[in-house]
Order: C-alpha cells, then sequence, then structure tokens
C-alpha cells in the first residue's frame, strides 16, 4: 500500500512503496511480549532491532493541550497518529516483533484484543527521521522530553519517569543502529533489468485475427510509451536521490556538533545548529539549552489538523533568519535546487551591478537605528476621533502626535528615491542604445517607490507653508529639493538630480475618510528627464488604508500606472486590489510597447517584493511567467532594519531626519530636520512633541490668509496658470554661500502681527 510521508527538512509530501512499513501499528504478539509494560525491555539487548511502540502525551496548543497519540519507533524512523477509538489501530502480524512501554499501551492493547473491536488503518499524523533530529530530556519535568528535528521541536510526555527512561533508551540503541545507514540503501535508481513482455498482447490481438502488421504497430506503442515512463521515473528517482543526498549532509552536520562535545548519553543540545523557517507560528526550532525556553515555546506549536498543510518551501528557505555553520550551506542548497539557475545568475548579476554602482560614490556612515525614546508613549483614543471625522477631508483633521511617523511629507517624497540606482542603470541602458532595458527598469523603479509602504501606519507631518527640505546624498549620487508650495490644496514640489537624469514632481493627495478605511487619490505628474532628452512621464495610482477600526490596519496600492515615453517605447502597470481571502496580495504585472502597439515585453511581481520581465507578449500567461526560467530580476527590496518600531521605518527611511555632523550649520532655517514636534516625536518626547505641534497648528492656520495676500514659493514658480511647479535653481548655490536672505524662521513664534511683514519676503 502507498503511504504519504512528510518529509522532515520541508513540506514535500512523497510517495513511495517502499515506506509502507513506517505506519505506527502493533500487533497482538506485542502485547505477551510487553507484559512487563515499561519493563517490556528486560532482557533485551541493547541497540536490538526491535521496534518499539507505545502511547505518549504530545503537546498541541494552548487550546487543546496534551493530546495522546500512538507512537512507533521502527527502522529508524518515529512515526504516531492519532488514537480516536482503541479499535482504530490497525494490528500488523503476530510475526512482528514490536515492544510496547507503558501501562496505558498495554491496557488499551488488552481492551482491543477482549474486545475484538474491528481493525482500521489510522493515518500517520507526522513521521520523524531520528537520523537527522536530537531529542534530550526536560530539566524541569521527569516525564517530559523533546525532539528536535529541522523544521520543528516535539514537546513530548510519558505516564511515568520510568517510562521516560525506557523511551530514551530506544531512542538511543536506534539512533546508533541507523546513525551511519545511508539513507538510500535500500533505494536504487531506475534498475536496469527492467523489462516488459509483449506476448500477451500478441497473442491477444493475433485471437481477434489482427494481421501481423497491426501487431507489430500496437507493440511499438507499447514499448514507446513504457519508454517515456521509464525515463519520467528515472528523473523522480534522481530527485529523491538529490534530496537525500542533502539529508546526509544535514546528518554529518548534527554528527559533527555533537562529536564536538555531546554525550549522547546526556540527551542534551548543546548547539542546535538549525536555520529558523520563519514566518508566524510555524518557527518552532529550539536553540537553547534551557527547559523553560523550550517550554515557552509550546505556545507557538501547531495543532495536529495544522500539521499536514503544505507550505511554499522556496518562501520559508530564502528568508532563514538563523544562521548556523554547515546547516546554512545545505539551506543555501535546497533554496538553489528550488529556483531556476537563471534567476539565481539574474539576482547575482544585479547585485554586482549595485556594488558597481555604489563604488563609483564615496561611502557616508548613516545611522541604523532611531533614538531611544525619552518618555513612555500613551495610546489615544481612536473612537473619539472617528465619531467627529467622517466624511472630513484628512489634511483639514488636526490629529495627536500619535498618529504621526518622525517625517514630513517632503521627506516622504525622497523615500520614493531609495533606489535611485534603477534610474541610473537605465540611463547606461539608453546610453547604450537599449531603450527597452531602460523602460523596464523606469517602471522597476516607478513600483519600488511603494515598498516602503508595508507596514506603515502612521501618518507623515503636513509641512508647514514655505517649509523645505533638502537631501544631498554623494553616496548614492543624487541631489534632492522639495518645498511645500501651496497649502490649500495642499501641494508639493521636489526636484531631483542624478548622473545622467533629472526627476521633479508636484503631488497633492484626495483623501477621503470612510469610517473604517482611508482612500487617498494622489493628483501630479511625476516627469523623469535624460540628458539625451528622453521624457517618461507618470502618474502614482490609489492608496487605501484599511481596517481602521477592527482587525489588523494594512495599506494596499490598486489601478492603473501609464507610463508615457516621448520616443519608443512606453509601460502600462497594473496594482491588483486585494480581495478578502487574497492569498497572494500586492500584485503587480503590465507589459511594454512599442510605437506600432506590439508588445515588447512583459512584467510581473509585487510591490512590496521585487519586479520580473520576460521578453514578449505573457500578459495571458502570467502564472506561467512566475516559474519560466527566462525571467529576468529587475529589483529586489531592500531587507527591513534590524532594530523596527511602531513606525517600521525602513533603512533608508531612518536616515531622512538624521542631522548629521556640520549639516544643521548649512541648512536654512525651513528646513524640515529642525521642525522641533517633529524632533520631539523622533526623540520619544511625546509631550513636548503635542505640545509643539499644537503651536504650530496654529502657524498652518495662517497660511491661507499668507497665500491669499499674494504668498509665492521662492525655490519653484509655476509653469502657466495651473501648469506643474518646476525647480527655479538657485538653493545650492545659496547653501554654498550661506546666505539664507528671504528664508525666515517659520518654527518660531508666529503672531498674526508678523503676516504683513512676510507677504514681501517671499515666505
Amino acid at each position: 500500500m502507498r503511504v504519504k510521508e512528510m518529509h522532515p527538512l520541508c513540506c514535500i509530501s512523497l510517495e513511495s512503496p517502499g515506506i509502507g512499513d513506517q505506519s505506527p501499528e502493533v500487533s497482538r504478539a506485542a502485547t505477551a511480549a510487553s507484559s512487563g509494560g515499561s519493563d517490556g525491555n528486560v532482557g533485551r539487548p541493547a541497540g536490538s532491532d526491535t521496534s518499539v511502540a507505545g502511547v505518549l502525551y504530545k503537546w498541541t496548543n494552548y487550546g487543546k493541550g496534551w493530546r495522546s497519540r500512538w507512537f512507533l519507533l521502527r527502522n529508524g524512523v518515529l512515526s504516531y497518529s492519532k488514537i480516536r477509538r482503541p479499535e482504530s489501530l490497525h494490528l500488523p502480524s503476530p510475526a512482528d516483533d514490536i515492544r510496547v512501554i507503558g501501562d496505558v499501551s498495554t491496557s488499551r492493547l488488552s481492551r482491543l484484543d477482549s474486545g475484538g473491536g474491528r481493525r482500521k488503518h489510522q493515518k500517520n499524523v507526522g513521521i520523524v527521521h531520528l537520523k537527522i533530529s536530537s531529542f534530550r530530556e526536560s530539566k524541569s519535568d521527569d516525564r517530559r522530553f523533546y525532539i528536535f528535528t529541522a523544521t520543528k521541536t516535539l514537546h513530548l510526555r510519558t505516564e511515568s519517569k520510568r517510562d521516560r527512561v525506557a523511551w530514551i533508551e530506544a531512542l538511543v540503541s536506534t539512533r546508533s543502529l541507523f546513525s551511519f545507514r545511508p539513507l538510500n540503501d535500500s533505494l536504487s535508481l531506475v534498475p536496469n533489468d527492467i523489462s516488459v513482455s509483449t506476448e500477451r498482447l500478441k497473442n491477444r490481438l493475433l485471437e481477434e485475427g489482427a494481421h501481423e502488421g497491426l501487431v507489430r504497430d500496437c507493440e511499438q506503442i507499447m514499448l514507446s510509451e513504457f519508454s517515456e515512463i521509464q525515463g519520467q521515473v528515472k528523473v523522480l528517482c534522481e530527485e529523491r536521490s538529490n534530496l537525500l543526498d542533502t539529508l546526509r549532509q544535514l546528518e554529518a552536520a548534527n554528527i559533527e556538533a555533537e562529536v564536538s562535545g555531546i554525550n549522547d548519553s546526556e540527551f542534551q543540545l548543546t548547539k542546535h545548529e538549525l536555520s529558523s523557517l520563519g514566518r508566524g507560528k510555524y518557527s518552532e526550532c529550539s536553540t537553547t539549552e534551557s527547559s523553560d525556553d523550550i517550554e515557552k515555546q509550546e505556545l507557538e506549536e501547531v495543532s495536529d489538523e495544522e500539521e499536514t498543510s503544505f507550505f511554499d518551501t522556496r518562501e520559508d528557505f530564502a528568508e532563514p533568519t538563523v544562521s548556523c555553520g554547515s546547516i546554512t550551506g545545505v539551506a543555501n542548497y535546497m533554496d538553489k535546487q528550488m529556483k531556476p539557475e537563471i534567476q539565481l545568475d539574474n539576482a547575482e548579476k544585479m547585485h554586482t551591478e549595485n556594488k558597481f554602482c555604489e563604488s563609483r560614490y564615496p561611502q557616508i556612515e548613516r545611522r541604523k537605528k532611531l533614538p531611544d525614546p525619552v518618555e513612555k508613549e500613551k495610546g489615544v483614543s481612536l473612537w473619539s476621533m472617528i465619531k467627529d471625522n467622517v466624511g472630513k477631508d484628512l489634511t483639514r483633521v488636526c490629529l495627536p502626535v500619535y498618529f504621526n511617523e518622525p517625517i514630513s511629507s517632503l521627506q516622504k517624497c525622497f523615500e520614493d528615491l531609495e533606489y535611485s540606482y534603477l534610474l541610473d542603470r537605465a540611463y547606461e541602458y539608453g546610453k547604450a542604445g537599449n531603450s527597452l532595458l531602460r523602460v523596464l527598469h523606469i517602471a522597476a523603479f516607478a513600483v519600488s517607490g511603494y515598498a516602503s509602504s508595508e507596514g506603515r501606519h502612521c501618518k507623515p507631518f503636513n509641512p508647514l507653508l514655505g517649509e523645505t527640505y533638502e537631501a544631498d546624498f554623494p553616496d548614492k549620487g543624487i541631489r534632492f529639493f522639495s518645498e511645500k508650495v501651496s497649502h490649500h490644496p495642499t501641494l508639493i514640489a521636489c526636484h531631483c538630480e542624478g548622473k545622467g537624469w533629472k526627476f521633479w514632481a508636484d503631488s497633492n493627495l484626495r483623501t477621503k475618510f470612510w469610517g473604517r478605511s482611508i482612500q487617498l487619490d494622489p493628483v501630479g505628474v511625476l516627469t523623469l528627464e535624460f540628458d539625451d532628452g528622453e521624457v517618461f512621464k507618470w502618474s502614482k495610482v490609489t492608496t487605501t488604508i484599511y481596517n481602521l477600526i477592527l482587525g489588523k490596519v494594512y495599506c494596499d496600492h490598486h489601478g492603473t500606472m501609464h507610463i508615457q515615453g516621448n520616443r519608443q517605447h512606453s509601460c502600462k502597470l497594473k496594482f491588483k486590489e486585494q480581495a478578502l481571502l487574497d492569498r497572494n496580495p500586492h500584485q503587480v504585472h503590465g507589459f511594454v510597447e512599442d510605437l506600432t502597439g506590439e508588445r515588447a515585453a512583459t512584467l510581473f511581481g509585487k510591490w512590496d517584493d521585487s519586479m520580473y520581465y520576460v521578453f514578449g507578449d505573457r500578459t495571458g500567461k502570467l502564472k506561467d511567467c512566475n516559474r519560466s526560467p527566462d525571467a529576468s530580476l529587475l529589483w529586489e527590496r531592500n531587507k527591513p532594519p534590524p532594530c523596527l518600531t511602531r513606525y517600521n521605518l525602513t533603512s533608508f527611511a531612518i536616515t531622512l531626519n538624521e542631522l548629521t555632523s556640520g549639516l544643521q550649520e548649512k541648512l536654512p532655517p525651513t528646513d524640515s530636520r529642525l521642525r522641533p514636534d517633529q524632533r520631539h516625536l523622533e526623540n520619544g518626547e511625546y509631550e513636548k512633541a503635542n505640545a509643539e505641534k499644537l503651536r504650530l497648528e496654529k502657524r498652518q492656520r495662517m497660511s491661507r490668509k499668507l497665500q491669499e495676500n499674494g504668498w509665492k514659493p521662492k525655490w519653484f514658480q509655476r509653469e502657466g496658470e495651473d501648469g506643474p511647479f518646476r525647480y527655479m535653481g538657485g538653493y545650492w548655490e545659496a547653501r554654498d554661500q550661506g546666505k539664507w536672505d528671504g528664508c525666515p524662521n517659520i518654527f518660531g513664534e508666529f503672531t498674526e502681527d508678523l503676516v504683513n511683514s512676510y507677504e514681501g519676503s517671499g515666505l
């Protein structure tokens, strides 16, 4: 009978007729052999090949607690199944030599014998290979012990201390027998002596009156089909062999750790070298010696019903959070087996090119984390905010500082340029005459600006009228400048210069508050111009923040983005709106077309992860594109910082409000880094931040009067009556000279008496 085996290294279902002897079954003969209960091992030599079975209690979760399971240890494999009724145990033939441990196990079998219950096959819940597992006793409970595998930790408990000793001895003796036996000794690849006879087929056809030519044709067809099936079986056997070779590498690493100082008789793990597999409650590997630490993991143990779930091996192994010695190399080997080689080559090539781009610029050390908070933050009642603001424009609502993150909207504009190296590469490709790769990298850049929004639920500070922000990043080869040019409607203009390209935009957000969600509709055009005259323009898509009242707050970007070029190619990207039960959210797909409308390339990926492309029109086969070996990596999101806060700022965003050495003396008094409420929030001085925010809100209310009296932005000028704002120049020259004439201290004390004095100054 074919039995499904859950592989201990990854959740891959393997079917093989050779593992049918690994089900947790016991025989009636075992009852007599174990009349001594837990003393059934008396008289048996240590390390015998006898199978062992019995009832153990396994920790499932806090909802179900400890549940009894029938365990069978045979041929180096420990398997277990549920015990719903005594008659559910399917008993093998009396010839099997199985030793039963524990009085409870013996009594269950005795009741079954006396009752004459109908025998049924019980499906395995889990299988553990002792070859790549470790185990030890609990220090706090003399009835408990733990078994560590590559993907989980089994928490087990016996009825008595004597039963635990018997199980541990059985595990040690069995492991000593099978620890150096190759896993695939009994698994040969496709035998060479397999043959198929066609005599019966030929005789049957001749009996029916078929002529010799038809018989030969049928024989050739059958042999051809058999040859094809044999080839497929050979491929499957080779894949299985590769997987088992990987297990042997794991075993070697495990044995190496034990030889270096672990004695099997002590049943302790002093170095658990398995990589943490990752996310949520399925990260169950224990890496400590303390029983208390292991017991804390019981909260994260899954129930038996959940243990048969399948998970994406590539996703779990691609991002290990613990990397230890040779196990890391094995995990990387597994990852390479799961990914097409061409994708790895593209990723490595992109990483090399990024390093090359960065090497052209000076390296500057920037901070890795925000300052430690001075005060303990206090929460704010959300209901009191909601009931007064339903249907209002969010930009007109005064929110407490609790809902803000320590950067302004001016700085958040610069966050879209975190992956500016994509524009550097686009410039180089266009310079080399490859217009298609240029527009592909521009599309990846347009998507990459959304990656930082994942998990960002706080609102950036709304800048004051005339507030500015500069970002001189020689380590990225760019200089950025932004200014708030209008208060009603709120408009922010920005300008950035890189090597061979310029980027500018003016943006406004139309916000709607629906009680349970906030909808943000961007207004404005983003423009990218290269030195060779090629220009690309696009607008951002809609952003919606959900579950403001109940559930987990999350944001989603949805809509269509058109990237219009003035020469050969343009691009269209579709941001898929996340459904309620969408298991694969944040998808983006689109295509590049030329002037004739022919689609030259297809793009796909996720806005919070990565983007890929393939040449040609594959829009109707996007699922195949995801597995295509022709897919090439365009962009991949940077890893999050190690010290996350509730703001979930990226490593790049953490540096935006930093005052590096000697910078404050060069800044104008209008720069966002000098805004007091924002600085207090970053430092964790929440009371001061709230007080300063209220003070500056009063200053903000005078902005409308300033604008009505003819206020003009200092560094940007509108093209026409309703055109975009363009940078006029002069800022960096004034910075070099340290002359900030006409730049008042907008963050200082401000009264209505001073309004007239600012009307003619430009700020």
